[in-house]
């Protein structure tokens, strides 16, 4: 076991983000990498135009890289915001306006994954209020992900960074999951395990996979702490990847990392080129 075990995408919306978003998918595959991942790209529009789609659909193609996963509009990522779907008023509406264009994007790609973040909560609105949104706007961000076979992803950020987004453990993150589940019917609903996050939280990892493992549809991981690269700070990332697989998960793990002070091609010499 180990970390050449696994299967790691890296994340282009923050490894390699010194380069233009249309030269980053080449940088990953001349760091030796397959396949890669991302925060919506276009952070002020949920309905960019055509020309702008077709462009990194072929930079993905031209690379030769496989697009694993894509977050749904979030406004502003990176920056203060933590999503939209749970927002009301304009937030919500660009929300649904991006659910098929992110949706027929990743179709276009083969992408099978669909990252939808919560959102932060509003002062002066009433949280049972967001949270009826959310779900409502869930289940929609469901049925377009089913639309394309994919699965929706629910995750849970931590409350140091994110003091006002309300999913920071994973039992809160796997309370939602399961209402999208019941509420529309699909199972194509699961967790977004990010262990640093989870860390940042100060909960017991090797006790979330445990309990949580066969609800997680993706993992993403940065060492803390600091955010940077496995090694870099002191959570046993290798030890529980290994424990996540034993446990069934056999999906891509994503690199979530900053890279520091150094050109992100030079980030990842924790893992050996033949493994990545």
């Amino acid at each position: 076991m180990g970390f050449a075990d696994q299967r790691f995408n890296v994340n282009l919306s923050i490894l390699f983000t010194e380069l233009p978003l249309l030269e980053r998918p080449a940088a990953a595959a001349a760091a030796g990498f397959t396949a890669v991942e991302l925060w919506w790209p276009w952070v002020d529009s949920p309905t960019p135009e055509q020309p702008e789609l077709d462009a990194l659909k072929k930079a993905i193609e031209d690379a030769g890289v496989q697009l694993t996963g894509l977050n749904f509009y979030a406004g502003q990522l990176p920056g203060p915001d933590r999503g939209a779907l749970s927002i009301p008023g304009e937030e919500s509406e660009r929300f649904r306006a991006n659910i098929d264009v992110a949706a027929d994007f990743a179709a276009s790609l083969g992408c099978t994954a669909l990252n939808s973040l919560y959102g932060n909560r509003v002062e002066g609105v009433d949280p049972a209020e967001q949270d009826a949104l959310a779900l409502e706007n869930l289940a929609l961000a469901a049925r377009a992900a089913d639309r394309i076979g994919a699965i929706l992803l629910v995750e849970a950020l931590n409350q140091p960074e994110s003091p006002l987004y309300p999913l920071v453990s994973a039992p809160a993150a796997i309370e939602v999951v399961d209402k999208v589940n019941e509420a529309t019917g699909l199972g194509n609903a699961k967790f977004l395990m990010d262990l640093y996050h989870l860390s940042m939280n100060g909960e017991d990892l090797p006790s979330v996979i445990e309990q949580y493992a066969a609800k997680t549809g993706h993992v993403q991981i940065a060492d803390n702490p600091g955010r940077g690269a496995p090694g870099t700070g002191s959570l046993p990332l290798e030890e529980l990847l290994d424990q996540l697989k034993k446990a069934g998960y056999d999906g891509w793990v994503g690199l979530e990392y900053k890279a520091g002070d150094r050109p992100s091609a030079e980030a990842f010499e924790w893992l050996p080129r033949a493994a990545r």
